[in-house]
């Protein structure tokens, strides 16, 4: 079972139709424990409703050409619902998805500079597309399973500091500097405003209820500080860089009828023409390779905290769950919303206890709200959704237990995938790291029979990936 406590039973009794078709009981859940889940996922990732288009519609084509806002906000929606429930469908898996952070700025910063916002689109759907062919050819699965175990459980714990390294920064609890230290508390060393008191009101509240194991407690933190940062912003009227992306006032309308207008305006092969064929080839390998390796470990991750991976490290419906990803991928770029991903936050309704795709129906059902709720998306700010992904940090770093330190070919890997993941804010450059390493190890050892050949492969792919830049230089690419 995952370190996250279970505050429910299953009911006795004969299974309804929830129940066969998400095998409730089988997951030891029930359908409130997975629409409670599912709501607290919703509001721990809200906010890529109004960053995604922040980051896509701040950005220019090689026209001079930005996409708009309004659009953007419905696309991302739009997108996140229609992934988010065929997600939890097919793959039966608590594992929302929407326009993956990272992926979108390669998309704004590296594609569209180069090409039109069409052609950067495609590129994205060709990405979905590889994506899903290494998925039902079994390619991308007997990756994973070759894999070793330990490296598995490092990526979750890795992934674990990732999320509560978000959440602290998100929520401005912890600050970047050009100057040393690179990360500071508060600002400047100092926690300031009233924005960190919501959050930690927030963090502590979820804590205690968490740990006198109250039923929805990540849920009813999440409320209870959105309603303290509304009070709160209507009395001090604190300027919005305090509070980041989202400002907790109450909105003038609740209502707002959505856009479709970016809908299919996308030009698969048009990128190639535009920028050359090798800037576009380098692109969508930065696209594949990011989309591809954040995603399968945040599924291993999520998996492991759920309690959905067996003794051999194996997920069900493994299958499934990475076509629907590389599927979700395209559909971003049919969208134009950016290549969609499971995301990391997730693991909030994890904690919560969801371990079914029934979560993902709640999930995705009220990213369909949000379709014309889009003012009513605005008033969570980070401050009030954050303090769960540090909680579910805290939970998913117990699995570091699993890891056989005294083991030098796997410890030193581990720990290089684990802090490579905060420290460089990516879940690829973890996985990345730990592998090279791991084969690298094994190579000095004279242990080669004994890696998959498999990890070789992804070794030298990661290897190429890390020495992307020289590798652009001696091909002449820009």
């Amino acid at each position: 079972m995952s370190q996250a406590t279970l505050h429910d039973t299953p009911p006795p009794g004969g299974r309804g139709p929830l129940d066969r078709v998400f095998d409730l009981t089988g997951r030891r859940t029930t359908v409130a424990r997975e629409l409670r889940g599912g709501v607290t996922t919703f509001f721990a990732m809200a906010y890529i409703i109004l960053l995604n288009p922040i980051i896509l519609g701040g950005a220019k084509d090689v026209t001079g050409a930005q996409l708009s806002i309004p659009q953007l906000t419905t696309m991302t929606a739009l997108s996140a619902t229609i992934a988010t429930i065929i997600m939890g469908l097919v793959g039966n898996a608590p594992m929302a998805v929407a326009s993956g952070l990272g992926i979108n700025a390669v998309v704004a910063f590296q594609a569209a500079p180069v090409m039109t916002w069409a052609q950067a689109m495609g590129l994205v759907v060709i990405e979905g597309i590889v994506i899903v062919l290494l998925a039902v050819t079994g390619i991308r699965e007997r990756i994973m399973h070759a894999i070793p175990l330990a490296l598995k459980h490092a990526i979750a714990v890795g992934i674990g500091a990732f999320i509560a390294l978000v959440g602290l920064y998100d929520a401005k609890f912890i600050s970047s500097s050009a100057t040393s230290p690179p990360l500071a508390l508060g600002t400047g060393g100092k926690l300031m405003g009233w924005p960190a008191v919501v959050f930690a009101i927030a963090l502590v509240l979820m804590i205690v209820l968490y740990v006198r194991r109250v039923p929805g407690a990540i849920l009813i933190g999440i409320v209870a500080a959105t309603v303290v940062a509304v009070i709160v912003q209507a009395n001090a009227k604190v300027p919005a860089e305090g509070w980041g992306v989202v400002v907790p006032d109450v909105p003038e309308k609740f209502f707002a009828t959505p856009d479709f207008g970016l809908l299919f305006n996308v030009d698969v092969f048009g990128g190639f023409g535009r920028a050359g064929f090798i800037t576009a080839l380098v692109v969508l390998f930065t696209l594949v390779l990011s989309g591809f390796f954040d995603a399968m470990g945040t599924i291993l991750g999520l998996s492991d905290e759920a309690g959905l991976v067996n003794e051999k490290g194996e997920v069900p419906n493994l299958g499934r769950i990475l076509t629907m990803d590389g599927l979700s991928a395209a559909l971003g770029g049919l969208t134009s919303s950016s290549a969609n991903t499971v995301f990391v936050e997730s693991a909030a309704g994890i904690g919560e206890g969801a371990r079914t795709g029934l979560a993902n129906i709640a999930t995705g059902a009220l990213f369909a709200v949000t379709l014309f709720l889009t003012p009513l998306a605005a008033v969570v700010p980070a401050q009030a959704a954050a303090p769960a992904l540090v909680l579910v940090g805290a939970l998913m770093m117990t699995q570091v237990a699993k890891v056989t330190w005294d083991d030098l070919d796997i410890a030193i890997p581990a720990f290089l995938t684990i802090v490579f993941m905060p420290f460089t804010y990516s879940i690829t450059n973890g996985i990345g790291a730990g592998v090279v390493a791991y084969t690298l190890i094994k190579l000095a050892r004279g242990k080669i029979r004994e890696t998959h050949w498999l990890i070789w492969v992804i070794a030298l792919i990661f290897l190429a990936y890390f020495g992307l830049h020289p590798i652009e230089e001696v091909l002449g690419v820009k």
